[in-house]
């Protein structure tokens, strides 16, 4: 019995951890205070267009998806920046890099709410 409380003991310490860098990140991210609300917009745009089930799974994997990226981003920055406080071209490269990732998933993430929301919401005129 001992064993199963330290083991539910972690389990609630990991979630802890995560949450409070979830809570950090949104309180100290411009970027992550733009994906909220644009989240809820979209979030409220598929239920008031009726998407389907799998538009929906779409939805939902490319919105976690973008967080968990920005996530990753603000991560690895903070170890950047730990790091080295003086300026490094591979600092620099290391920090360019993972925005161009965020960047690049943010496009295809438009284009797939295009392509799932354009034509829902031409029909209605």
């Amino acid at each position: 019995m001992m064993q199963k409380d330290k083991g539910l003991k972690r389990i609630k310490s990991s979630f802890k951890y995560a949450f409070n860098g979830l809570i950090d990140t949104y309180r100290t991210e411009q970027s992550v205070w733009i994906y909220i609300p644009v989240a809820l917009l979209v979030i409220l745009m598929g239920f008031l267009l009726k998407i389907s089930n799998y538009e929906w799974m779409v939805v939902v994997l490319i919105l976690g998806i973008i967080l968990s990226l920005e996530l990753v981003n603000t991560a690895l920055e903070a170890v950047v920046d730990l790091i080295t406080n003086e300026y490094k071209p591979l600092a620099k490269k290391a920090k360019d890099t993972v925005s161009a990732a965020v960047l690049v998933f943010a496009v295809a993430s438009v284009i797939v709410g295009l392509i799932i929301f354009l034509p829902k919401f031409i029909s209605l005129f």
